[in-house]
């Protein structure tokens, strides 16, 4: 079966990257308006295939999406600080309005599948300018959240993920509904499980929980401001003042005052572990930099 993905951000290069692991499709094309950007990707999942099932991953233009039976949509603008997923509605609405004709022209058969935020208004978008039914055009819905509640449910019981049943319901955003009192353990109520292993659900748990699942992307975003600050000494998108340690791999873009305990405050407050190199912060990100070393972990 051969798969498109539109967009080769952290979404889509992560989609394609767990289809290979998990031995899905035998065919994944990434298209991306950087085409650069979807060459590297691709070849970074191509590397990943000797420990899983050989798969034929590369980047092409719309046209190489010809006989795709699915094309996962991951395309769109990047969500800035402080913005909510509903405020990306006009702009991922214009990106929607170019690329799903193009997708179309070259696999008219696709199953859609929308992975772009805010996802269940896009999902409906996607639905009204490709003309198809409803059955062909599939949002991701709630399904993250439903994992990081039952992720963040079990860490607190101390007990696998797998074990722990819990749902979220309504929209993928700020209005979503975290369904607590149809969370179990195993076949056992949550709250009953969590009083027998000394765990009890407190109300600060519940919002500690409730802020991991639905601010999660929040998150997200200020690290890679302080990403983004760190690694390029640029204010692009962050937030706060941090350390410029590679100023010199972007000489046009403004240095961001030196200020390397703040970052390191920042980074840790979220279990972020940096490693001091000859005095400054050192990190990887991605492949940006090879030989330092940055890890997240607690």
């Amino acid at each position: 079966m051969k798969i498109g993905i539109v967009g080769a951000g952290f979404v889509g290069s992560t989609a394609a990257f767990a289809m290979v692991m998990s031995n899905v499709g035998s065919e994944i094309v990434i298209v991306d308006i950087n085409e650069a950007l979807a060459a590297a990707q691709a070849q970074d999942v191509v590397h990943a295939t000797p420990f899983a099932a050989s798969r034929d991953v590369r980047a092409g233009s719309f046209d190489d999406l010809d006989g795709a039976a699915i094309v996962v949509l991951a395309a769109g603008v990047g969500q800035k600080p402080g913005e909510t997923r509903i405020q990306l509605l006009d702009r991922n609405a214009a990106v929607f309005a170019d690329i799903i004709p193009r997708v179309l022209k070259a696999a008219p058969e696709a199953i859609f599948l929308i992975a772009t935020n805010p996802v269940d208004i896009m999902t409906q978008i996607a639905t009204r300018i490709s003309g198809l039914p409803p059955a062909r055009v599939i949002g991701s819905g709630t399904i993250l959240d439903t994992a990081r509640f039952r992720s963040l449910l079990a860490e607190h019981l101390g007990i696998a993920s797998h074990s722990t049943h819990a749902y979220v319901l309504g929209e993928h955003g700020d209005s979503e509904v975290l369904i607590w009192s149809g969370a179990t353990a195993g076949n056992i109520p949550i709250r009953s499980f969590a009083a027998q292993v000394r765990a009890p659900i407190t109300a600060e748990v519940r919002a500690r929980i409730d802020a991991g699942v639905r601010r999660a992307l929040g998150l997200a975003i200020d690290m890679d401001a302080i990403l983004d600050g760190l690694m390029y000494g640029t204010a692009r998108r962050a937030t706060s003042p941090f350390l410029s340690t590679f100023p010199d791999h972007h000489p046009g873009l403004a240095p961001l005052p030196h200020r390397p305990d703040e970052a390191r405050r920042l980074l840790a407050e979220h279990g972020w572990r940096v490693h001091d190199g000859d005095g400054r912060l050192d990190l990887v990100a991605g492949n940006l930099s090879g030989g330092l070393l940055f890890w997240r972990g607690r």
